[in-house]
């Protein structure tokens, strides 16, 4: 267990508040209705009397780990509880055969570039769990340049785009000068596509002056662009399940602030990046730190190339989410897509 989960779920239960509080989280995630002891009774597996199970309920509660909604109701887990169930009383699940099936089946047939697999990943993602999913990009700053090329795409506006050899393609805007002609742009690409070849977009080679001033410009400006944005800028947001929201909260003002999260693509970059790097693999509630997402829990598993972090999947819900499903399925998918993407870069 990571100190990031250990700093979390420091505190420690007994056997039985344990269990009682297992029920309590289970039972909530199934239901969706508060859970009470005659519930937690009539399961046979804690093996205690009515009576005791609501006073370790009273307990729970005064310890902050569960709450009682309304006087006459049963208790539901607080973020705290939800945390100390993620930690303590579970682990990643195993998903079933008819999801297993679905994950080969999908990444045996996807076609096309990256994009277009981590686009469609992330609508798998979403199917096996029936929440939301997000799936980021790796940053293609490590990844060699296969081609390179200008186009021009008249009234002085011009494109560069950079082929990728872990199959990602990078598209920057420029402003061509006046002068320029088909021809100029020719040599330019010409020149950019040797100087370039097998260097980064995160450490561009040097390009060497030609002699020819349209030539030499148009490649300044090509390699500026390439080279201007930062790590968190080259990296990309698939959302798939968006519509999924509004059958997961209750309140309309929670799924309109969700919404307007996955609609900023550097904010959830940097909110499975912050979760990552605090040590977790789930964050329940406020501890993610983005305000609008209080009422949610977000599972993130990384996704890696040999050894080196190059985007990662995420899955947003409610806090009442199946946690041992969402992980198991976040932990399936980032690994086949490591996979893939570690295949496409030693091809490329």
């Amino acid at each position: 267990m990571s100190d990031a989960h250990e700093h979390r779920g420091s505190e420690e239960l007994d056997p039985r508040k344990a269990a009682i509080l297992e029920a309590v989280v289970s039972g909530y995630i199934s239901t969706a209705q508060p859970v009470g002891s005659s519930a937690i009774v009539k399961a046979g597996e804690i093996g205690v009397s009515s009576a005791t199970v609501r006073s370790e309920l009273v307990a729970l509660e005064r310890e902050g780990y569960l709450m009682q909604p309304h006087t006459s109701a049963g208790r539901i887990p607080t973020d705290k509880g939800y945390r100390f169930f993620v930690d303590h009383l579970t682990s990643p699940g195993i998903l079933g055969p008819q999801q297993r099936q679905e994950v080969t089946s999908f990444f045996d047939h996807v076609q096309g570039g990256l994009e277009d697999v981590l686009e469609s990943a992330s609508s798998l993602l979403s199917d096996l769990t029936s929440y939301t999913a997000v799936v980021v990009s790796p940053s293609h700053e490590a990844a060699s340049i296969r081609s390179v090329q200008i186009v021009g795409l008249g009234a002085r506006r011009g494109l560069v785009v950079a082929v990728l050899s872990d199959g990602g393609v990078e598209n920057r805007s420029i402003e061509l000068p006046e002068s320029v002609d088909d021809a100029a742009l020719a040599a330019a690409t010409a020149h950019l596509q040797t100087s370039l070849m097998g260097s980064t977009i995160g450490a561009l080679a040097t390009v060497s002056p030609t002699g020819n001033a349209a030539t030499d410009e148009l490649c300044a400006l090509a390699t500026q662009v390439l080279g201007s944005t930062t790590s968190i800028e080259h990296e990309h947001v698939f959302v798939g399940g968006s519509s999924r929201l509004a059958g997961a909260f209750d309140a309309i003002e929670t799924v309109r602030g969700v919404l307007s999260i996955l609609e900023q693509q550097l904010v959830v970059v940097s909110l499975l990046r912050d979760v990552m790097e605090s040590g977790l693999s789930v964050a329940i509630g406020s501890e993610h730190g983005y305000e609008p997402l209080a009422s949610c829990a977000v599972v993130v598993a990384p996704v890696e190339i040999n050894g080196r972090q190059a985007g990662a999947v995420g899955i947003l819900g409610p806090t009442r989410m199946d946690y041992p499903g969402a992980m198991a399925a976040a932990e399936v998918v980032s690994t086949e897509l490591s996979e893939r993407i570690g295949t496409e870069a030693s091809d490329g």
